[in-house]
């Protein structure tokens, strides 16, 4: 028997990793609460990726470009961790990762307005749009046993900034690869979120036990091994089959989350999650492919990025 390739074990892993940390949030921030989770994990991870940098060839970023990165720190790492966390008080998991998955509908809506000539809105993204959209707003009204859920729309908020994240990387990917992208930003992010770092520091200090788990698995696994593996596996495999596996993380999150949490999600939230991948696939579908820029592979298709 022909055992798998490294490179699927390697995509394997990045879902099972990004899937897994939903509900690892939801335990983290009942430990430490919003913002010392958000730091904490940035802080890890900006850590680990550091260490990794040398061995992984990431070079030093152009001082040009430093602006850039300071959106894509503000916008992908230090909003989308607290804005996500903050949903996951009142949302559960495996709702969260539903909603997550039309960050690429607001990433290909700002391309539309802002570069119309490479980034076009064509039928079909326009569709796929209004479509994802309202699998959100279906997956909003549901709110488990209560209606309306206010907390998903923090969530669908976190998707927004993560949506600006991928837009903003788009040039620094003609120069950089993805995993140095997502370094820089992380450094970034973490700088940009040292006003959290005494909260998180009281945080830590008086927390129980083992409180500290939730964070140091958030920033060692998902997020700094996360996109060492991507960044390992898209380089090996064709572009599609890297993309399509994405798709697979809200609903291996679900399983997760069942099993860690014992959450079981609304059949409506089940139906708006379905529609917003639906969408997703429908934009997908009308976009033109990418092309040979260092980091194209590691670009807004990994939108389900916890």
């Amino acid at each position: 028997m022909t055992s798998p390739s490294p490179r699927l074990l390697a995509l394997a892993g990045t879902v099972l990793l990004w899937a897994s940390a939903f509900p690892a949030i939801r335990v983290g921030v009942d430990e430490l609460g919003v913002a010392a989770l958000s730091f904490l994990r940035l802080a890890v991870a900006a850590v680990a990726l550091v260490v990794v940098a040398p061995f992984a060839g990431v070079r030093l970023p152009g001082r040009g470009d430093l602006p850039l990165i300071g959106l894509c720190g503000a916008t992908g790492m230090t909003a989308y961790q607290t804005l996500l966390n903050w949903g996951e008080v009142h949302v559960e998991a495996g709702t969260a990762s539903l909603l997550i998955s039309a960050a690429p509908v607001f990433s290909v809506l700002l391309g539309a307005v802002f570069l119309p000539e490479s980034e076009p809105l064509t039928r079909s993204v326009l569709v796929g749009s209004v479509v994802a959209i309202g699998g959100c707003a279906l997956v909003a009204l549901a709110g488990g046993a209560t209606g309306f859920s206010a907390g998903a729309l923090v969530v669908v908020a976190a998707a927004v900034v993560q949506g600006v994240y991928h837009f903003a990387t788009k040039p620094l990917l003609r120069r950089y690869t993805g995993l140095e992208v997502a370094t820089y930003a992380m450094v970034a992010g973490t700088v940009l979120g040292l006003p959290l770092a005494p909260g998180a520091v009281r945080a830590a200090a008086h927390a129980p036990a083992g409180a500290l788990a939730p964070a140091v698995f958030l920033g060692l696994l998902p997020s700094a091994l996360g996109f060492v593996i991507w960044g390992y596996a898209v380089a090996r495999l064709p572009l599609a089959v890297s993309t399509a596996a994405l798709y697979l993380v809200p609903p291996v999150a679900l399983a997760v989350s069942f099993v860690w949490l014992s959450e079981a999600p609304h059949p409506v939230e089940l139906l708006g999650g379905a529609v917003t991948v639906l969408g997703v696939l429908l934009i997908n579908r009308g976009r033109r492919p990418a092309t040979g820029a260092p980091g194209a592979d590691l670009s807004p298709s990994a939108s389900t990025r916890p």
